[in-house]
């Protein structure tokens, strides 16, 4: 059975930062770590092997802040063997801050009179259901492994699972519990922490 790895970047790394103690991920492993996970739970359903045909990473970008990542997801993570990284700019937008204690909102910071804003992250998501949707109609996998704890990502796993695509979800520990109870199976990453550090 053909299986396809999608990962949401962020999901997946700054939940990393918080549980590893600070030690980096050997994202080289990822892949294969990731994939035996998936063989175990198909094992234990009596299910037969797998066979890892494409890992994709979903991450986005604030230009200029995070230059330095960019350039190591580049020159680095998507010239690993079967990696695929997809990234996209988060576009800078002005947004006011509420003050609940005095009904204040700020527009600018009291402190420099910086304008306040956020880079909103809006097309990640969008871009991993549009791909497990679509490269399960060319019949690209049997089985995707979704990294991700977001909800949001629900309503696609339910179709494809209503169209006998296994969806497995790779999620941390007291985060995800919807998504993972309603993919076909799910694993907790916590567990495969000291698989990975570098």
């Amino acid at each position: 059975m053909k299986l396809r790895l999608f990962i949401d970047f962020w999901n997946f790394s700054l939940n990393w930062n918080d549980r590893s103690g600070g030690a980096q991920c050997d994202w080289s492993r990822l892949p294969l770590v990731l994939a035996q996970e998936a063989q175990t739970l198909l094992g234990n359903a009596g299910l037969g092997n797998l066979s890892l045909e494409e890992t994709r990473v979903y991450a986005s970008y604030e230009p200029g802040r995070e230059a330095k990542l960019k350039g190591w997801r580049h020159n680095f993570l998507d010239k690993q063997p079967g990696i695929r990284v997809f990234a996209v700019e988060r576009h800078w937008k002005k947004h006011t801050i509420h003050c609940r204690a005095c009904g204040t909102d700020f527009a600018t910071c009291p402190s420099c009179r910086a304008d306040l804003g956020r880079a909103a992250e809006k097309t990640v998501d969008s871009r991993i259901v549009t791909d497990m949707l679509s490269l399960s109609w060319e019949g690209a996998y049997d089985i995707a492994l979704l990294l991700s704890s977001d909800r949001d990502f629900i309503p696609a796993v339910d179709r494809l699972q209503s169209k006998n695509f296994k969806v497995l979800n790779a999620t941390w520990r007291g985060h995800g519990h919807e998504l993972a109870k309603v993919c076909w199976a799910s694993f907790e990453l916590d567990s495969v922490i000291q698989k990975l550090k570098r």
